[in-house]
């Protein structure tokens, strides 16, 4: 029995999606079942275990569909620059770069090793270039597993042929690129799109009636899935707010275009899972009104928690908020950075840190300078969070949607007051109002300002609060979002899904 987790990509700023895929690992480890990580997007920037690795998969559990058909395993980079040189033409010249080597060779050709890190000097890629015109790009991990190879176009390079490899440096199967047209030509077979290359994938994995499939990214990829499912159960995993309020009335419903696919085909799909009961019953609400429809959906934690952080309170930073999550419009961090620079003016020794990476940053310095904030706001970039929130008494939230939060489960499990407003549906699930927090009310057609007010207003109020036993509080909530319990609630839906009919 194997369960298979399918995605589309991953980086280094992963979403919650990603998280929550390597918290199920973590799950599935210590319940002893076999789990497979399937990723479909074509990822070039790194090598996709670094990336895997980041997040604590394990290489054995991760397939990427670009080198399933080859004999690569996906394995961290080996291939050194000692590896590279041995098969180079005769270099007139190497230098330096950060984190890469050029190298010059005759008749103005060259080429730019790029590294993992300088330290190192394990290879993910190199670009050669012949008379000012990008040639071809080769990718590495413990081998040479692509090539891409470019013609110039309109003054640009034209990426028009990837080649695959195995080990020994066979070609196995080439990608014929033409705009977005996209042809795989393997020895015994033509394939006319990415979508017919997936196909291939599926068939080639044989699922059986013993296997499960978990789809936590179905855009474009969907129809795929369930037609070539074999004899394996399919569930859903639901990551966000599944429906759109503003476009939904009691005659018809706008689900999340994300999840579309999956819940107009509810008969194709055996099972669903939610993070939150609260979504769990609105989902269970919303099928019977508008489909007719009763699905079995388990509520299993997206994340889980191996300890629960509990540092002596008073060696806690006072005044200290904290806020964790990638640097996007939804998350609206300009509107904490404001109310915290209002509150500011009655809590003196208020700080904010907020730790995450994302397109907003630039914007978000903008809005620290215009407030006057840059000594007690600070842009702190991504980092493993594990051991960071028990230095901070208090977690403010401000955005607006949360499927579940999981740093909103890693905040509480180490004991801090949260602020956050009452929206679907992780807010609700981890903040208790006037027990380990303020959940504030929020109105879609209230003005920033208006918001800013009302964030503002709280962080003063809980402040004057007794945060000592507000910390005792969320460890409470927490206690219930252990890896035991959260083994526990997989290993059941696992079980009924193997032995239901």
């Amino acid at each position: 029995m194997t369960v298979y987790s399918i995605n589309k990509g991953i980086g280094w700023a992963s979403s919650g999606v990603e998280y929550a895929q390597a918290y199920r690992g973590q799950v599935f480890r210590k319940l002893g079942v076999k789990a497979k990580f399937i990723f479909t997007d074509w990822i070039s920037y790194e090598n996709i275990a670094h990336l895997t690795r980041n997040l604590g998969f394990k290489d054995r559990e991760i397939i990427w569909l670009y080198t399933f058909f080859t004999d690569f395993e996906v394995r961290a980079g080996s291939f050194t620059l000692d590896d590279l040189e041995k098969v180079l033409p005769p270099i007139l010249e190497r230098k330096p770069l950060n984190k890469a080597v050029r190298y010059i060779f005759a008749n103005d050709f060259w080429a730019t090793a790029y590294l993992k890190d300088l330290s190192s000097g394990i290879v993910d890629r190199v670009e050669y270039v012949s008379g000012a015109n990008l040639v071809r790009k080769d990718y590495y991990s413990y081998g040479h597993y692509c090539s891409e190879f470019y013609a110039p176009e309109s003054n640009r390079a034209k990426l028009y042929q990837r080649r695959f490899y195995n080990e020994d440096g066979t070609a196995v199967y080439d990608e014929i690129i033409d705009g977005d047209q996209e042809i795989f030509k393997f020895k015994d077979d033509i394939l006319y799109s990415k979508h017919e290359l997936l196909i291939k994938m599926l068939r080639e994995l044989n699922f059986s009636k013993k296997d499960i499939i978990l789809i936590d990214r179905a855009e474009d990829q969907g129809q795929e899935i369930l037609e070539n499912r074999g004899k394996a159960r399919v569930g859903t995993i639901v990551h966000a707010d599944h429906f759109s309020e503003a476009e939904t009335n009691d005659a018809t419903i706008l689900w999340n275009n994300y999840y579309e696919y999956e819940f107009e085909h509810a008969d194709q799909i055996d099972f669903y899972i939610t993070a939150t009961d609260l979504q769990k019953e609105l989902m269970e609400e919303q099928f019977l009104k508008y489909k007719g429809k009763k699905p079995q959906i388990y509520t299993i934690p997206v994340g889980s928690l191996k300890e629960l952080k509990k540092p002596d309170f008073a060696s806690r930073q006072p005044f200290s908020l904290v806020t964790a999550s990638r640097l996007a419009s939804e998350k609206h961090l300009d509107w904490a950075i404001r109310a915290v620079a209002k509150a500011k003016r009655a809590l003196p020794e208020l700080s904010l840190d907020i730790y995450g990476s994302g397109s907003e940053r630039t914007m978000l310095e903008e809005v620290i300078k215009e407030v006057g904030a840059e000594d007690y706001v600070h842009l702190k970039g991504h980092q493993q969070m594990d051991d960071i929130y028990q230095h901070y008494q208090a977690y403010l939230t401000c955005s607006t949607s949360e499927g579940f939060g999981l740093t909103l489960m890693e905040a509480v499990g180490s004991g801090l007051a949260m602020v956050g407003f009452d929206v679907r549906y992780g807010n609700p699930t981890f903040i208790a109002d006037g027990e380990n927090g303020l959940l504030l009310p929020y109105d879609r057609l209230a003005t920033v300002p208006e918001h800013v007010n009302e964030m503002s207003r709280a962080i003063v109020k809980l402040f004057s609060s007794d945060l000592p036993a507000t910390s005792e509080k969320s460890y409470e909530i927490a206690s219930k979002y252990r890896d035991k319990q959260v083994a526990k609630l997989w290993k059941k839906a696992i079980e009924s899904e193997l032995h239901r009919d």
